[in-house]
């Protein structure tokens, strides 16, 4: 008994030394860490827009309000590390209980094969955290699903509660609707589309009904209806899957790296011998497959298997003949399929069969030798090899994680902001920023999370290096002249009040026929000032930010004008959700859940 208390303690220790090992820099001390996609603020306001009562796709709700409601008792920096360290806990953990086995070393393979990944670095170096705690959440979405379709009791609050971390954004809602219906098996297949479509709707319910344009585009009539429901064709190519060695696109997807951004690769994944570990790892996956049925069921094994596999192809499809043509026509046609465009965020569910089935896998190799050094082998080589071919995973990436302080400048703009609202410009007019006081790391522009009001910034994405150029070290004081940022490729944005205003600047009109209040303009980053700024006196003038309060006058017909999502369905959405969140706890703590269940469970 007291022995295996001790092996209980065994695999929460385990997990706690790989997320200390991954997000050590993060952890010691306050400060954000801001990188591409991941930015978080000391206090982010709850907009219209954080709920999808915005004029762009809601690419980040709920997250956003999430995100708000939370960090108004609850310090941003702290929010960033509570979110981060729960991610890489919860998939540790839950890959581990997922094993079928009683062996402590058998989990250990599981927990470090689904933390210790290609897949974990790119999209923590890329900054895309909620698709990071939807990936966590998988393991445990996959044992209630399980305890779904074998009739247990309570299994579906269960699955409820474990879904809500994963749907605060659009690909993670799919990644776990994905992986319920798989697991809970096709009996069960319509409720648990209903619940996952229920759960979801916050997102998919603005995504269906706006934004609109109701008046003249930059370029002449636009029609009625959703603005952004298609996406540029061109984001397909962009966002394919990249070979990272010999191996090309397909054996890095199966290793599951091949992120489309090369810069947030770590330079291990060029090594030679990567393809031949992917190669490796995969097919003693495959060997363990037969473990996980003969304790699943094969129907279950068979459905969690094909999820993989549909995780790989999705992965792939940007950059495999003649899956790259029919993606283009999707996403140029269908609405939505945006969402398919960077594939490789799919191979998660490749990854959850992966960790799980290698671990089975390993188990039954070392089963099959006769002396038990062979058999400790075997499994300590499971657990050190995925360590050993991603070294530069730990310690936040060797130094790319590293927290900073927003300059007081942001504060001091958001007070101005706050004391007469209104709409803001951000300038200059780029989707991404390489702050100097940031040590130059490409970031998200954080305007829109920072100011208490709609801001409006440039949606065209810049694939492929979005904000070079030479900027100030974090200790020098801004250039007084932005350089401009470049990429490699430009995908099209999907906010039409972005492209209006975006026209209305290339043409030199007037700031003040632009639609907005104020006019932000952010210095120590790469980026060109329009000349209209020329001569206007500013009402904040700050190290690193300027504000200007726009006179508003008659528009010129460059704007459109822009509807979002009606707010009583969308209100109702998020109703609806919460909901059914809020019952599955129910049912899960009153005595009412507990009728029904046999005696002794």
């Amino acid at each position: 008994m007291v022995a295996r208390v001790r092996r209980g303690w065994v695999v929460p220790a385990v997990a706690v030394a790989l997320t200390v090992g991954v997000l050590g820099p993060v952890l010691a001390g306050r400060g954000f860490v801001l990188v591409y996609d991941m930015v978080f603020v000391p206090r982010q306001p709850l907009l219209p827009a954080s709920v999808g009562l915005g004029a762009a796709l809601p690419r980040a709700v709920p997250a956003d309000a999430v995100v708000a409601l939370v960090s108004a008792v609850l310090p941003g920096d702290l929010l960033q590390k509570i979110v981060l360290v729960a991610a890489l806990l919860a998939g540790a953990t839950g890959a581990a209980r997922l094993v079928p086995t009683e062996r402590t070393a058998v989990r250990v393979i599981a927990a470090v094969g689904y933390t210790w990944n290609a897949y974990v670095a790119e999209r923590l170096f890329i900054g895309h955290w909620p698709v990071l705690l939807a990936y966590g959440m998988l393991p445990w979405i996959v044992l209630a699903g399980l305890a779904v379709r074998r009739g247990e009791p309570r299994a579906w609050p269960r699955l409820v509660l474990s879904m809500l971390p994963a749907v605060l954004g659009p690909t993670g809602g799919l990644l776990a609707a994905g992986a319920a219906v798989a697991a809970a098996g096709r009996r069960r297949a319509v409720p648990m589309l209903g619940v996952a479509l229920l759960l979801n709707a916050p997102w998919w319910v603005p995504a269906v009904l706006g934004p609109s344009l109701l008046g003249p585009a930059p370029l002449g009539p636009a029609p009625l209806g959703p603005a952004g429901a298609v996406s540029d064709p061109a984001a397909v190519a962009a966002f394919a899957a990249r070979g990272e060695s010999w191996g090309g696109p397909v054996l890095s997807v199966l290793g599951l790296g091949g992120i489309w951004n090369a810069e947030v690769v770590p330079a291990s994944r060029d090594s030679p011998i990567v393809p031949l570990i992917a190669v490796l790892f995969a097919a003693v996956a495959l060997y363990g497959v037969r473990r996980l049925a003969r304790a699943w069921g094969t129907a279950a094994a068979r459905s969690l298997l094909l999820l993989g596999a549909l995780g790989l192809v999705v992965a792939v499809a940007g950059s495999v003949p003649p899956l790259d043509g029919a993606l283009r026509w999707a996403v140029d046609t269908v609405p939505g399929a945006g969402l398919l465009r960077d594939g490789q965020r799919f191979a998660a569910w490749w990854g959850l069969v992966l960790a799980v089935g290698m671990a089975a896998g390993a188990e039954r190799l070392a089963d099959r030798l006769p002396d038990a050094l062979g058999r400790a082998a075997v499994l300590a080589g499971a657990v050190l090899l995925p360590l050993a071919v991603l070294p530069d995973l730990g310690w936040g990436g060797l130094g790319r994680l590293r927290p900073v302080d927003y300059p007081a400048d942001w504060a001091a703009a958001a007070e101005v902001v706050r004391a007469d609202p209104g709409d803001v410009l951000v300038l200059p007019f780029m989707t991404y920023r390489s702050f100097g006081w940031n040590a130059g790391r490409t970031q998200l522009d954080p305007a829109p999370r920072l100011l208490p009001a709609t801001t409006v910034t440039d949606d065209t994405l810049p694939v492929g290096n979005p904000a070079t150029g030479d900027v100030p070290a974090a200790t020098d004081a801004p250039a007084a002249t932005d350089a401009p940022a470049t990429g490699d490729a430009l995908v099209a944005g999907e906010d039409p009040r972005a492209a209006a205003v975006r026209g209305a600047l290339a043409r030199g009109e007037p700031l003040e026929s632009l639609g907005v209040d104020w006019v932000l303009v952010e210095h120590g980053t790469p980026g060109e000032l329009p000349a209209q700024l020329a001569g206007m006196a500013p009402s904040y003038d700050g190290a690193w930010v300027t504000l200007y309060r726009m006179s508003r006058t008659p528009g010129t017909g460059s704007v459109p004008v822009v509807a979002s999502a009606p707010a009583a369905p969308v209100l109702v959405a998020d109703g609806s959700a919460l909901a059914l969140a809020g019952g599955a706890l129910l049912w899960l703590l009153l005595p009412v859940g507990r009728v029904g269940a046999p005696v002794g469970k």
